[in-house]
Order: structure tokens, then sequence, then C-alpha cells
């Protein structure tokens, strides 16, 4: 109060007030001739231009603040997601002094500290610094919230799509978390956009601060106050409308339509389509300029041969010297020696907590090994030799996977529930490999098609049962033209009624030449698709053969007790 005194006692307030008040003499000489009528007063006062400019001048800092809040805001998120204590301790420390002291006393530290130190701004931009650096603190809190929010398999199978962590931030996991981030941000900016009244402890002459200034003219409290009540419901009502669209924009359960849907509904014709002339269908595409005379019908004996799996067939591909890996004091992998050779289908079969899995990951990178190497077509995935012998890691980890061209399929599926199918399949070709939309989008559709999907590119995950996410699981995974397909465990968390379609595509895809290392406790697909047959357990490799030797006819007692335990599971069911 004693700065809106000082304030008012200015030769330039009191002339800002008398010019307010001019304006509004009309008005005024009304509402004293005819008391009665407040209510003509009110909506007089709630269309004045005087509080309107304060209304203004509220909804730049609001808007200003909230914009540099948030990208401080998600700054600070990721720091406090940081694997480096240093890190995560200084954004934590940050949050703690802000959270924790008035927002009326940073503005009043702010406006007097910074001239110490040879920054001199205006009140408004003062204030715009204020309410940002606060609403850091709180953005990255509810930011944070909405990453954790997202599951982490989402992350795994952009990476393994060679998505880098930018990438994979904002493509994949900010459009999730909108869900979550959206409500608290919309509740954050009614906030601010009322708290800007605070700002006229260093001078900022806004919304609230002019109708202080009118009251102490005429001292119509309830008919002024009333009124910059209005205009704050209206302002606060236009964030509430937009945030509504924001959270619909980023429902992951809407329908999608086909692109050009909407227009056709509601004109009967889409963009770059004349009215009454039916849509052609998309022209198949091939998987390179060199196979444009490979039918739809052989896109995966196509990609097959792109990735050498027929021509080189026999080759190795991918070898394994003594790879180990442990967490903490358990050890999951230990020592395991093996090769791949090109355009083989190796299976694994073991127990659950046999270390199959984990193997699969180490190949793409997915996680490190401790000790050993593997190379992929010669190459190391993330890694880079050591003058005197070793290994290190790479820094361009996401680059070394995109180079690999190793397609994995996982045991959930791992689709991004924001994208539609089509969407799911194109993302890495457009955003990794840099394919032109169009093109990619061409032949996301025809992956779609051999998997037989060509009906439900626009549909989402959510909307599709496990069999059809799984196969447009490994559609995406083919897209990238893959060198080599992992598969862990692609049928364990389906239906036995649906293993059948995703096992018909594996097939499929094996025949087509494919290299292939498949995990699964599928003994009969093993058995006819399989050319090596891995059984591992504890981290070891027990045996390895042919199916006819390994599942047939084994020659260690571990390997005849689980295939005894899984053919009685099969019988069961």
């Amino acid at each position: 109060m004693l700065a809106l005194a000082f304030l008012a006692s200015t030769a330039e307030a009191q002339a800002q007030v008398s010019a307010a008040l001019q304006e509004l003499s009309g008005e005024a000489d009304a509402a004293a001739a005819v008391e009665q009528h407040w209510i003509w007063e009110f909506f007089s006062y709630a269309a004045s231009e005087f509080l309107w400019v304060g209304a203004w001048t509220a909804v730049k800092i609001t808007a200003l603040s909230m914009a540099i809040g948030l990208v401080l805001g998600l700054g600070l998120a990721l720091m406090r997601l940081s694997r480096l204590f240093v890190v995560r301790a200084a954004a934590w420390f940050y949050i703690w002094i802000v959270r924790g002291t008035p927002q009326l006393l940073q503005l009043v530290f702010i406006y007097d500290a910074l001239p110490y130190i040879g920054l001199k701004f205006d009140s408004f931009t003062t204030a715009v610094i204020g309410f940002a650096l606060n609403q850091a603190a709180f953005s990255a809190e509810i930011i944070r919230g909405g990453i954790l929010s997202v599951n982490k398999a989402q992350s795994t199978a952009a990476t393994a799509l060679g998505m880098g962590p930018v990438l994979t931030l904002r493509r994949i996991v900010l459009p999730q978390a909108m869900r979550s981030i959206l409500p608290g941000v919309g509740n954050d900016t009614i906030s601010m956009l009322k708290l800007t009244s605070i700002a006229s402890i260093i001078f900022v002459n806004e919304l609230t601060f002019r109708a202080q200034q009118i009251v102490g003219q005429n001292f119509r409290f309830f008919t002024v106050f009333a009124a910059a009540g209005l205009i704050y419901l209206i302002l606060t009502s236009a964030i509430s409308i937009a945030q509504s669209w924001a959270e619909a924009r980023f429902d992951l359960e809407r329908e999608r339509r086909p692109r050009g849907e909407t227009l056709r509904r509601m004109f009967g014709f889409r963009l770059n389509e004349k009215p009454g002339e039916d849509v052609p269908a998309p022209k198949p595409l091939a998987v390179s300029p060199a196979d444009a005379h490979v039918s739809d019908d052989d896109v995966f004996r196509s990609l097959a041969t792109s990735a050498g799996g027929i021509a080189k067939r026999g080759e190795p591909f991918v070898v394994c010297r003594n790879v180990q890996k442990s967490y903490g004091d358990r050890v999951v992998l230990n020592g395991i020696d093996m090769t791949v050779a090109r355009g083989e289908v190796v299976v694994l079969l073991g127990p659950s907590g046999s270390g199959k899995s984990t193997f699969l990951r180490t190949i793409n990178h997915l996680e490190p090994v401790d000790w050993g190497e593997i190379t992929v077509d010669g190459r190391h995935v993330g890694y880079a030799p050591l003058p005197g012998g070793g290994l290190k890691p790479t820094r361009a980890l996401a680059k070394a996977r995109a180079d690999a061209r190793i397609g994995m399929v996982f045991q959930h599926f791992n689709l991004f529930n924001h994208l539609s199918a089509l969407e799911n399949v194109i993302e890495a070709p457009i955003r990794v490999f840099g394919i032109a939309p169009e093109a990619a989008r061409a032949l996301g559709l025809r992956l779609l098609g051999e998997v037989g999907l060509a009906g439900h590119a626009d549909h989402l995950p959510h909307r599709l049962s496990g069999g059809q996410q799984q196969r447009v699981a490994i559609a995406r995974a083919l897209a990238i033209s893959p060198k080599l397909m992992l598969f862990d465990e692609p049928t364990s968390a389906l239906d036995p009624e649906l293993v059948g379609e995703v096992l018909q595509v594996m097939r499929k895809l094996a025949s087509a030449g494919m290299t292939m290392i498949v995990v699964t406790h599928e003994i009969r697909f093993a058995r006819e698709v399989a050319d090596r047959v891995v059984f591992m357990d504890e981290g070891v490799i027990v045996e390895q053969g042919p199916p006819s030797e390994v599942i047939d006819n084994p020659s260690q007692d571990r390997t005849r007790r689980f295939l005894r335990v899984v053919e009685r599971a099969e019988t069961a069911s």
C-alpha cells in the first residue's frame, strides 16, 4: 500500500488517473444522477479502455513468463532426471529455493538486486523475469511428472529404431506426457494471470493496480472491482478453452480419420481431388530403386535381398565372443560365444531369467556389455576399438544403431501410443533415415498390407488387438530396411488364438531369407522355422544345434527337463 500511495502521489500517476476519469465522466455523471443504476456503471467500467489496457499488460506478462518458464522448466526437469548427481542436485536446490519463498519477495529482490550487477530493466521486463524464474521451478516438477508417466518401453522402442535422446523426447515422450502436463500448466497459467497484480509492488501498471487507481479517486469499490473481476473471468475463461482444446489435441484415445477425410465428410472431396472423382489407391513403392520391379507379394524377399540375406547367405553376420553382463552381483550372461550366419534363423530357448532377452538387447546395444564383444556385419554397434586393444563406447550411439539397421520386435509391442499404425511405421524412416514423407507413407502402406493390416493404417494402437499390434510392430521394424531382425518373445503376451497370425508373418519373413534371432517358447515354430536352436540357462549356452537334435533329441538333461515342462504347458492350454 505504501508503494501504491507513492505512485498515486507522483505527477505521472495523477495524470493517468485524471485522464481515465475524464474518459469515464459521462458514465460517472449518469451514475451520480441515477445512483440506483449501478448495473450500467458496472458495465461502463467493464468496457473501460483504461482497465483493458491494464488487462493487456497482465496478459503480456503471463504469456511471456509462461513461455520462458516452460522452456526453463523443461531444462530443469531434464536435469532432475539426469544420471549425474551434481546436475540433479543443482536443479533440486533451485526448485527448493524458489518454491519455498514468496513470489512477492522474489520480485522485490530481482528489482533491487539486478542493478547492482549492471542489469537495469524497466518494471515490465523485471516482472517478466521474476514470474518466468518462479514458474520455471513449478513447471519443472509438472513436466518431470509428465515424463515419468510415460512408459519407459516407449523410449526403448524409439532407441531401438535409431532415434537419439532429443528426437525421442520431442517426438515420442513429450507428446504422450502432455496428457499429464497440460492440466497443471493450464492451472499455473490462470494463477499467474491473477497473480500479476503483485507486480504493482515494482510499479507495473496492470489491471488490478489500475482498478485501485480509479477507486482511490471515486471510492466506487464494488462496481470497479466487480468490473475488474469480470475482465479476469473473461481472460481466464479463454485460457480454459485453450487448455481444453490442447487436451483434446493430445488425447491418445481420440478417433483418427484418414488424411483428408474431414474435408470429404464436410464437402464431399479431399485436398487435390475434384468433387465427384474417386480417390485413387496409393501407388505401391518398391523398397529401393533397384527393386522397383518387385511385386507387393515379395516385399519381405526384397528386404532380405537388400540386406544381403540371400546373396551372401552362410557368411558370418553376428559374431559374439565371451559376452558377459551382470546387474550388481547377479550374473546374467556368462561368457556367451555364438555366431549367426547371414540369412540364418536362430531360436533361443530357455527358462525365464536365463539371459535370453538381455543377450538380445546387447546385440543392438540397448544394454552395454561388461566384457567381450559383439559385431554385426563386421562392425561394433556403439563401440570403437582402442589402439592398444579393447573397446570404448562411442558418443554417437544413436547413429551407430541407425547405421547397423537392426529391427527389433518386443514382447509387449511397444507401439507409440499417440501415433496411428501407419505413423508408427513411418516415424523412423522419416525422422532417422531422411526418407521423403510420401515415399515413406507408400512404403508403410505396403508393409501394412503385407502383414494384413491395410485397412487399419489410421487406427491408434488401443483400437487394435494384440495380434494386430504385434504385426504393426513387425512392419515398423521392417520399415528401416533391417539387415537383422530381433524378436523378443513376440507371442508371449498374446492370447492363444492370436499367436498364429504373428507366427505366420514371421514364417514368411524367415522363408524370404531375413537373418533372424528369435527368443520364444513356441516349440512348434522353432521346429518348423529355425535353422538352429540355442538353449540357454543361467546365462550360459547349454547346447545348440538343428531343431531335430536340440528339440527332438536333446543331449543335456537340463534341456530335456525344460522341454517336458513346455510340452505339458502346451498340452494343458
